[in-house]
């Protein structure tokens, strides 16, 4: 082999290790594909960023718009990098269940039974807890007593403990736009939303299959959306209860 061929060897090598254990994240970051549909997608970096849950002003009037949730959560600190609306709402932008925001339980966990994706059991919660985080279907939540620092409710479950929810059936013609969030076996988040209607059998197997989750809830569908500067993604308007912000962290 001649020194070209080598260096170019060496190059390669480089490249490999310096990208070892980082191709998930360098594939799925901005956008990801499965059965034909486009997904935005972020990956939730703890180490530079801090991701919060917000409602509702002092006076208790709803935010309702991702901008004003960006600037609420901007007024504190640094630069918001990505958001989305949280779990299913009531009329009134009131969330259907559990909703607790720096460390403050807003709304109780909801285990009643009722019509629509919210109560197609299992559903489930998202949370984080002294800053892991976790997806839990419901009854598991409620008897784990945990005192989390950020909570929404949603349903149905995506996936639990890598298993898609039992009513979702591939092929179905049940498509819509579709926001939710997923944890890795290792811990990382992952948000995501669809930029084309998708089926929940399709969407499950985007958390699982494409971004490598454990466990995923569904957050809602067809009002989402997704904010995202940097990809010149600045929806207007909008009437939501919880949406998810990740902040750059100070100094950043």
């Amino acid at each position: 082999m001649g020194k070209a061929g080598a260096l170019l060897l060496l190059l390669l090598v480089a490249f490999l290790l310096a990208n070892c254990g980082r191709g998930g994240e360098a594939a799925h970051r901005g956008a990801t594909e499965r059965s034909g549909v486009k997904s935005v997608v972020h990956w939730f970096d703890p180490a530079k960023q801090t991701l919060r849950l917000v409602w509702q002003v002092a006076d208790g009037k709803p935010l309702g718009t991702l901008e004003a949730a960006r600037q609420e959560v901007e007024r504190t600190g640094g630069k918001v990098v990505f958001g989305m609306n949280a779990g299913i709402y009531n009329p009134g932008q009131i969330p259907a269940g559990l909703h607790v925001q720096e460390g403050r339980e807003l709304r109780p966990l909801n285990t009643a039974a009722g019509e629509g994706n919210f109560y197609l059991k299992p559903n489930g919660v998202f949370a984080l807890v002294d800053g892991k985080a976790v997806v839990a279907e419901t009854g598991v939540w409620q008897g784990l007593k945990l005192k989390p620092e950020l909570a929404t409710q949603s349903g149905p479950l995506l996936l639990d403990h890598g298993k898609l929810h039992p009513a979702f059936k591939a092929g179905s013609e049940n498509k819509l736009v579709r926001n939710g969030v997923g944890v890795t076996k290792d811990g990382r988040v992952v948000l995501a939303m669809s930029l084309e209607p998708v089926n929940l059998y399709d969407f499950a197997l985007l958390f699982r299959d494409n971004l490598g989750c454990e466990s995923a809830l569904y957050l809602d569908g067809v009002i989402s959306q997704v904010l995202a500067p940097a990809e010149g993604r600045n929806p207007e308007g909008g009437e939501f209860a919880g949406m998810l912000m990740v902040q750059e962290k100070a100094g950043r």
